[in-house]
C-alpha cells in the first residue's frame, strides 16, 4: 500500500513539474520581462543599443509615412 501512494504521489509531482514548464513556456511576457531584467544587469548598454534601434526604426516608418502622404 505504501509503495502504490509513493508511486501516486511521485506520478503527481511529475505532472505538477510538467504543467509548470509548460506554463513557463506559454508565458511570454513573463519571459520576456525576465531577459529584459537580466539584459539590463548583464550589460545595459546592449538594452540602451536596442532601444535606440528601436526609437530609430520608429522615427524612419513615422517620417516614410509622412513623406508619402505628403505626395
Amino acid at each position: 500500500m505504501t509503495t502504490e501512494r509513493t508511486d501516486v504521489e511521485r506520478a503527481r509531482a511529475q505532472v505538477a513539474d510538467t504543467l509548470s514548464a509548460i506554463e513557463y513556456k506559454l508565458n511570454v511576457p513573463k519571459r520576456t520581462a525576465e531577459r529584459v531584467q537580466r539584459l539590463r544587469q548583464e550589460n545595459p548598454l546592449v538594452l540602451v543599443g536596442a532601444a535606440v534601434a528601436v526609437a530609430a526604426a520608429i522615427g524612419g516608418v513615422v517620417w516614410l509615412a509622412v513623406r508619402a502622404a505628403q505626395r
